[in-house]
Order: C-alpha cells, then structure tokens, then sequence
C-alpha cells in the first residue's frame, strides 16, 4: 500500500512535474486536451500522493481505493501522475496517441494499462460507474472507497443527477465525487450553454454532503478532504479551477479545452509555467 504522505513542498514538485509532463507529451502528440489536464493537475497530485490508498506495484491489490475518470478527455494529466507515481515508465508518455499505445486519447482499461479503472470518453456516464462500485463495496463489505473525477460540462447530461439522486437515496459514504468547476465547456460558458447554478444547493437537496474548495490550491485541497466524515451520505467537493492554469496565456480560454500545443508553443507555455511555481510556490527560484 502507498503510505508515505508527501509534505506541501513535495506535493508542489509533483504538480510542476505532472504540468510539465502533460505540456511535453502533448505537443510530442500533436492533438490532445490541455486546458481541462493542467486545470486538473492539482487535484490529480493531492488524491495520488497524499489521499489515495493505492500501489502502484499491485494495482489490482484488492483493498486499493478506486478512481474513475468520468471525463475522459483529460487522460493526459491522469496518464502524466500514474507515470509520476511510478505504474510505468516516463517514457511511455511520449506514446500517446499512437496507433498500439496504451495511452489513448481517452483512458481504455483494455488496454492493459495498470491504475485505469474504467473506460471513459462519453461523458455524463463516470458518476454512475462510480455508484455502481459503492453500491458493490457495501455489499462484499469492503473498506475502499470510490473516487469519482468529473467536468462541469458533462453535469448538464441526465445520467449523472440519475446517479447522484441514487448515491443519496442508498447513502454511499464510501463515495467521493469531486467536479472540475472552471465553468467552461468545449461550446464556451456553462452558465450560458446550460446554467448549473445554484450547484451546490442543488446536491444538498440530494442528500449529500458539499463542500467547496480552490482546486488549484494544494492546501485548500488538503483541507476540504480533511473535512470529509465519510458516514451516512456520499461527499461531493466543488473544486473551483481555471482552465489552462499555470500557463498565463492560455487560462481562461475555452478554446484550449481540446487543443494541443505545437513545439514552439510547448516551449513558450514551459516557460509561463515556471514563471507561475516561481510567483506563487517560490519553486525553482
């Protein structure tokens, strides 16, 4: 089982490695989605190396936690943290995307890929392959839990309030929903696609407990799970993100939800990244 807990500075170190990762294979790629991968590089960084019960030796160990993607496209950064935790060398990041790779554009778990738990890549269906593993758990009476990573986009789809009206009604606590808020989607605003808002009083009348949290913000990531009872109700944390973070140039604009960097854009966004760990971790200075 991984045990070690990483302090604040090491949980920093990985999430520039996992950037740098996804900006680096991207461009290698040429196609890919980049805005939604370093929206979510924090998230990413806090479950697996702080969070997560999980060995990346034995992926299939019976009492790991378990995580589904349910918006596959940001496979990128999910791919960049496995290799970051060391489920398979670095160099197979470079793969992606490829014909025969095991890194596709969306997660596959036939693909043989260890630490992928589900395949992914329609949206709206994670949440309740999610709930279908919580409702499995209580009945074998397994002591993991259920981790399930969603955008906000993809909570206009029916099927996820189908699965978040059922994880409140058999109340799933070992279930943990954590939803991607950079209110933007590939079309552009959520508000103005199709308005989520008022989200949060939304899933309380569901019967689950909600927390927010700055998702870009190691700490208040740390500090919203420490929160979480996991008894009598599911857990849903807002995680407010913007898009693109970490690269100035791009934050923000919807038009990197699926968009991959050329090598002199690679190279241009390598830079805004230090720049960004330098204002605000004092990293690499």
């Amino acid at each position: 089982m991984m045990n070690k807990m990483m302090n604040l500075n090491e949980l920093v170190k990985k999430s520039y490695n996992i950037r740098k990762d996804v900006i680096n294979m991207l461009a290698r790629a040429g196609s890919g989605h980049l805005g939604g991968s370093l929206g979510m590089a924090d998230i990413f960084t806090v479950l697996y190396f702080s969070e997560l019960r999980h060995d990346p030796n034995n992926p299939k160990w019976d009492l790991r936690d378990r995580l589904v993607l349910s918006n596959g496209h940001v496979a990128p950064v999910w791919y960049a943290t496995l290799s970051n935790a060391g489920y398979f060398p670095k160099e197979e990041l470079f793969t992606l995307r490829q014909f025969g790779s095991r890194l596709q554009g969306h997660p596959s778990r036939l693909n043989g890929l260890p630490g992928i738990e589900s395949s992914s890549g329609s949206l709206g269906q994670g949440l309740s392959i999610a709930l279908g593993m919580a409702i499995s758990a209580k009945y074998l009476n397994k002591s993991y839990r259920i981790f399930c990573l969603m955008g906000d986009g993809e909570m206009q789809e029916g099927n996820i309030w189908e699965a978040i009206m059922a994880a409140g009604h058999y109340q799933l606590d070992n279930l943990l929903a954590i939803v991607d808020r950079n209110k933007l989607q590939i079309d552009g605003d959520t508000e103005q696609v199709m308005a989520l808002e008022p989200l949060k009083e939304k899933i309380i009348y569901f019967n689950w407990n909600v927390l927010e949290c700055n998702g870009n913000d190691i700490s208040s990531l740390l500090e919203c799970l420490q929160l979480i009872s996991w008894s009598q109700k599911p857990t849903f944390i807002i995680a407010h993100t913007t898009m693109g973070k970490g690269v100035k140039s791009i934050e923000n604009n919807h038009l990197w939800h699926g968009k991959a960097p050329n090598m002199d854009e690679a190279q241009k966004f390598l830079i805004e990244l230090d720049e960004y760990y330098k204002e605000k971790y004092k990293l690499l200075s």
